[in-house]
């Protein structure tokens, strides 16, 4: 009875969670960063590359965008007509830009993006633990083959092809969750990994890492005790995320205190404001 029972508790929450990341629609966009009419026709009726950035320019000034592309523009897509969003990206397969884009999964036919992402890393978790609940109680089974106590030319068959799928699964995952989980940690998408995000003052592959706990609850939420269900709990809208670039530049101690961080320094009483936040408060207030 405990075995089927953990098995039912985790057979519901790896369809839960499966459910959850394929049939979440990935977020667009908000209007007020698409062209309004009259600025699409001045944008594509001037045929000078250094104007149109200009034009565009002056459009994002209004909007909360600090990201660029690799020349230093502004990201632009020239197919949905919009300006990019931090973290936003095109995405070829779905057709649209997807906020905080992190990659299309053909495995849940679906883009992993801001909207969808924590259902996914659960996924991948209460997977591994399906996998890995699987393979161990089939375990004593397959030493029983071993050693020839099994008669049953059928069981030896289903125990030996359900160990080895379980387990070959549970691997698979391990990688790729483990991978996640070091993205968690560093609060950076895929395609971040692979190029990282570009700011005014350049590259910086961690312009948004704000230390582990704040990366963490940047996906899962300051509620611990939704952490685990498949529930919208991130924080933000996936238009805006708070930038330790921005932060540092408007105060150079702030660089050491994420280091302070990092060593187990810094033990602030929890509801305390710290001086990045105090500093990214005053910034936006300008």
């Amino acid at each position: 009875v405990a075995y089927l029972t953990i098995f039912h508790i985790l057979f519901v929450l790896f369809v839960w969670t499966y459910w959850k990341s394929i049939f979440t629609l990935p977020v667009q966009p908000d209007k007020k960063f698409h062209m309004s009419y009259a600025d699409k026709e001045r944008y594509e009726n001037e045929e000078r590359p250094e104007v149109q950035r200009q034009i565009l320019a002056e459009i994002a000034r209004k909007l909360p965008v600090y990201t660029r592309t690799g020349n230093g523009g502004i990201r632009f897509c020239d197919r949905c007509q919009l300006i990019k969003p931090d973290r936003c990206h095109h995405c070829s397969v779905c057709a649209i830009c997807v906020l905080k884009m992190d990659h299309h999964c053909p495995w849940v036919n679906n883009c992993i993006g801001f909207s969808n992402y924590k259902f996914f890393l659960l996924f991948l978790a209460y997977s591994l633990l399906y996998c890995l609940y699987i393979a161990a109680t089939v375990f004593k089974y397959f030493i029983k083959y071993w050693t020839g106590e099994l008669t049953n030319g059928r069981s030896k068959f289903h125990v030996l092809f359900l160990l080895f799928v379980a387990v070959m699964f549970f691997v698979s995952l391990m990688f790729l969750f483990g991978y996640h989980c070091w993205l968690v940690s560093r609060n950076r998408s895929t395609l971040e990994a692979f190029s990282a995000p570009v700011f005014q003052n350049g590259p910086d592959k961690n312009g948004f890492n704000l230390g582990f706990i704040k990366n963490l609850q940047q996906v899962f939420g300051e509620e611990k005790k939704l952490w685990l269900l498949p529930v919208v709990s991130s924080q933000g809208d996936g238009h805006f995320f708070p930038m330790r670039a921005l932060c540092e530049a408007q105060n150079p101690l702030l660089a050491n205190e994420e280091q302070w961080e990092d060593d187990g320094i810094d033990e602030e009483p929890h509801g305390k404001a710290t001086l990045k936040e105090i500093s990214c408060v005053l910034m936006r207030s300008d």
